[in-house]
C-alpha cells in the first residue's frame, strides 16, 4: 500500500531499519535542480532508496505562556548549540501499549536510556504486582523465545525487582515526573518521543554563549520543543548519503521484503562501527563522510580514502583543563602515553576542609595564607596573610560556647615561625585562603602522577612532547588533571602504511564508511599513535557527570557552630557539604574571586621568602580588576551508582571523600 512520506515516517519503527522504499508518484522541478538547501527535492518514479536513519535536522521552539506587554509568541528555531539546561516536563498524554513506547522512545544501554513511566492501575505478573503509580524503569528490549520483550524494573522496600513485559502489553502508562536536568543536544537525542512534541523548562543559560539568546531577557519558563526530522537514505549504486525532509511530496510503498539489499552499498557509521564484535575486524573500508575537524596527519580519513579498522577497544585518558583567570577555558583529553614531562604547581584551597581532604601520606602539605582569620574562640589559632602552615590531621577539641561545652572538628597543623614551630588548630568550618608552597622540583611523566598522587593535582608541561608535531599542552600557563577516563576508540590505518595505527574516538569522531571486505591476512604488529585532543565545553561536561542536575556554587562552611552542628564528625561535613551539591558540573564553572587585603594581615606580617614562588603563581592568575581566581574554589559532586552503594567525589580540594552512603534525597542544610 502507497504511503505519503510523512505517513511512512510516522509509522516507523526506528528498531526496524534499513527499509527499502519505491517511489510510487514522484516530483519534479523545472530544469536540472536535483537539490536544494542539502535535501534531495527531486524524485522519479520508480526508483528505490534504502532508507538507514530518522534524525532531528533542527528545534522549533515556542514559549508557552504569554510575556506581559509582549506579542504572541512566535516559534523560533533553536539552535543545537544551544548552551542551556532544561528540565523536563512530564507528558500528559498517556501511552496504550507496550509497543507504543517502544516505537516512539529511546532505549538503549546509556544513563539517558532508560525512561519510567507508570501504570494507571495495578498491573498482576506473575509473581509480581505492580501498584497504581509506581515507578517502572525500562532498561532495555531483546528477543525472548522469538517474542520482542521490554526488561523493566521497579524498586519494593528498597529492593529491585526486574520482570519482563510484552510490547502486546495495554494500559495507560504515563511519564514519571523527571528531576535531571538535561542539554538540549541530550534531549533532542534521548528524550523527544517521535511524532510528539515536548515541553521542558529553561532553567539556565551561559553568558558566555557568542549568540543572541532567543528568550526575552530574564525567562526562565515553560517551551515547547517540535522536531523537524530529515529521512538520511542511499540510493541504489551511489555512495553518497541523501537526505529528504518528510515533507516532500511523493507516495513511498515499502518494499523491503522483496528486495535484495545486496544492491545498495553498505554504510557504516562509526558507532555502528563499535557495534560490531571483535571477531568482525580487521575490515578495509572506503571513507565517505569524512569527520569535521578532522586532526589526524596526512588526510587519513578523507572522502575515498582506504582505511584499515583493526579493532574497537578501551582505552585510557586523562581529563584535563586549562588553568587560567577567565573564560573560555580550554579542555583536553590526555593518552597515557604522552612524552611530555610536567612540573607542580600551586593548589588553591579557599576552606580548612579543603586542606584536609588535600592532604596526602606522600609528603606533608604546605601552604601559605592569603587570607586573614580572627577566632571566635580562644581554642582556635588567629592566621594573618603569609602565615605558613604544615597540614597534619584532623581531630576534635572542646570550645566554650555560651557557657557550654561543645566538641567542634578542627584541623592540626604546624605554624611555622622564624626559628621554632607553634602548634596551631583552624576550625574546619573556617573560610580561609592558602596556596601551596611546592618544594618538588621532580619533573613527572603523566603516568607518573597518575600513579603517585590524588586527582585533580596542578601541573605545567616542562618538557614538551617531542614525538608529536605539534604539542598543545606546551602552550598552557596550567593544567588541572582532573581524573582518569575510558573511553572507546577505533583503531585505524592507511591501507597503504597499515601497520602505523591511529586511535579514532567513537563518541567524538563522526564518520561514515563503505564496507570493502574483510581482511584475512595478519597485518603485523603495529604502532599505535595517539593524540593529545581538544574538547568542547559540552563535551568536557557531559564526561564529567554521571547524574543530571544543575550547577549551584557550593554551600559555605558555617562561621559559628551551633549546638548540632558542634556534634559534626568529619563524616558528617563531608555530607553536608556533598550532599546539597549538584551531581553535575555541567552548568556555568564557578569562580569564587578572592581579594589578597594586606591590610587584614598584622602590621609586621610578611610573606616569607620561601612562599613568593607561590604567590607569584598565583599573581599570575589576577584579573585585571584585581581579584584572584581560585579554581580550587569550584564545587562539583558526582554520584557514581553501582548497585545499592554510592561513591561521591568532592573536587573542590585534592582527593577523594570517602565511600558515603547518602540518600539522594536527603537535602542538606549548612548554617549561614
Amino acid at each position: 500500500m502507497a504511503l505519503s512520506l510523512q505517513e511512512f515516517v510516522h509509522s516507523l519503527d526506528l528498531r526496524t531499519l534499513p527499509r527499502v522504499l519505491e517511489i510510487q508518484s514522484g516530483i519534479y522541478f523545472e530544469g536540472s535542480i536535483y537539490e536544494m538547501f542539502g535535501n534531495e527535492c527531486c524524485f522519479s518514479t520508480g526508483e528505490v532508496i534504502k532508507i538507514t536513519g530518522l534524525k532531528i535536522k533542527k528545534i522549533m521552539a515556542e514559549i508557552c505562556e504569554h510575556i506581559e506587554g509582549g506579542e504572541s509568541p512566535q516559534p523560533f528555531e533553536l539552535p543545537m548549540n544551544f548552551p542551556g539546561l532544561f528540565k523536563i516536563v512530564a507528558d500528559k498524554t498517556p501511552y496504550l501499549t507496550m509497543e507504543e513506547i517502544i516505537r516512539t522512545i529511546h532505549i538503549g544501554p546509556s544513563r539517558l536510556g532508560h525512561p519510567c513511566f507508570y501504570h494507571q492501575k495495578d498491573m498482576k505478573l506473575e509473581n509480581l504486582i505492580i501498584k497504581q503509580g509506581e515507578q517502572i524503569m525500562l532498561n532495555s528490549v531483546e528477543e525472548i523465545d522469538g517474542e520482542i520483550m521490554v526488561n523493566c524494573g521497579v524498586v519494593k522496600n528498597h529492593q529491585n525487582h526486574s520482570f519482563t513485559l510484552p510490547l502486546s502489553q495495554e494500559g495507560e502508562f504515563y511519564e514519571c515526573e523527571d528531576e535531571h536536568i538535561y542539554t538540549l543536544k541530550e534531549i533532542v537525542e534521548w528524550k523527544i518521543p517521535k511524532n510528539r512534541t515536548r515541553t521542558v523548562k529553561l532553567t539556565d543559560f551561559s553568558n558566555k554563549w557568542d549568540l543572541t539568546n532567543p528568550f526575552p531577557k530574564g525567562f526562565y519558563g515553560a517551551l515547547t520543543l517540535k522536531p523537524v526530522y530529515e529521512i538520511q537514505g542511499v540510493m541504489k549504486f551511489q555512495k553518497d548519503i541523501v537526505r529528504i525532509l518528510p515533507s516532500l511530496d511523493v507516495e513511498v510503498k515499502d518494499i523491503t521484503d522483496s528486495y535484495d539489499a545486496n544492491w545498495f552499498l553498505q554504510l557504516l557509521s562509526t558507532q555502528e562501527l563499535s557495534e560490531m564484535t571483535s571477531k568482525d575486524f580487521p575490515i578495509v573500508a572506503e571513507v565517505i563522510e569524512a569527520p569535521q575537524g578532522n586532526q589526524l596527519p596526512r588526510n587519513i580519513l578523507q572522502p575515498g580514502k582506504t582505511i584499515v579498522i583493526h579493532k574497537k577497544y578501551q582505552a585510557s585518558r586523562i581529563l584535563a583543563s586549562e588553568i587560567r583567570s577567565h573564560f573560555p577555558k580550554r579542555h583536553f583529553l590526555i593518552p597515557t602515553s604522552y612524552k611530555g614531562k610536567f612540573k607542580r604547581r600551586p593548589r588553591e584551597f579557599p576552606t580548612a576542609y579543603d586542606l584536609e581532604i588535600a592532604k596526602s601520606e606522600k609528603e606533608r602539605l604546605h601552604v601559605v595564607a592569603t587570607k586573614a582569620f580572627h577566632p571566635p574562640h580562644d581554642e582556635f589559632s588567629s592566621v594573618s596573610v603569609g602565615d605558613q602552615f604544615l597540614v597534619h590531621h584532623s581531630q576534635t577539641t572542646e570550645i566554650l560556647c555560651e557557657g557550654i561545652r561543645k566538641v567542634v572538628n578542627v584541623l592540626s597543623c604546624e605554624k611555622i615561625l622564624k626559628k621554632s614551630y607553634e602548634t596551631a588548630l583552624l576550625p574546619l568550618y573556617m573560610e580561609g585562603g592558602f596556596v601551596e608552597v611546592i618544594h618538588d622540583k621532580k619533573q613527572y611523566q603523566v603516568s607518573e602522577l597518575c600513579a603517585q598522587f590524588h586527582l585533580p593535582f596542578n601541573v605545567k608541561v616542562s618538557v614538551r612532547d617531542l614525538f608529536i608535531e605539534e604539542d598543545i599542552l606546551a602552550a598552557t600557563p596550567g593544567l588541572q588533571l582532573e581524573e582518569a577516563i575510558t573511553d572507546s576508540y577505533l583503531l585505524v590505518s592507511d591501507l597503504a602504511n597499515p601497520t602505523e595505527c591511529w586511535e579514532i574516538p567513537v563518541s567524538r569522531l563522526n564518520m561514515t564508511v563503505q564496507l570493502v571486505r574483510n581482511l584475512s591476512q595478519d597485518t603485523g604488529p603495529f604502532l599505535i599513535r595517539t593524540l593529545i585532543e581538544e574538547i568542547t565545553e559540552e563535551q568536557y561536561y557531559m564526561m564529567r557527570r554521571y547524574e543530571s542536575s544543575f550547577l549551584h556554587p557550593p554551600p559555605r562552611p558555617p562561621k559559628h557552630p551551633s549546638v548540632e552542628e558542634a556534634k559534626l564528625t568529619l563524616l558528617n561535613l563531608a555530607e553536608e557539604r556533598t550532599v546539597g551539591l549538584p551531581k553535575s558540573p555541567k552548568s556555568l564553572h564557578v569562580d569564587i574571586s578572592k581579594k589578597l587585603h594586606s591590610s587584614q594581615a598584622d602590621p609586621d606580617s610578611k610573606v616569607p621568602v620561601d612562599c613568593q614562588n607561590a604567590l607569584a603563581d598565583l599573581e599570575k592568575g589576577r584579573n585585571n580588576d584585581g581579584t584572584t581566581a581560585v579554581p580550587g574554589a569550584k564545587g562539583t559532586t558526582e554520584i557514581f551508582k553501582h548497585e545499592n552503594h554510592q561513591k561521591e567525589r568532592d573536587v573542590t580540594g585534592a582527593t577523594w571523600v570517602g565511600n558515603i552512603n547518602v540518600a539522594v534525597e536527603k537535602q542538606a542544610s549548612p548554617s549561614s
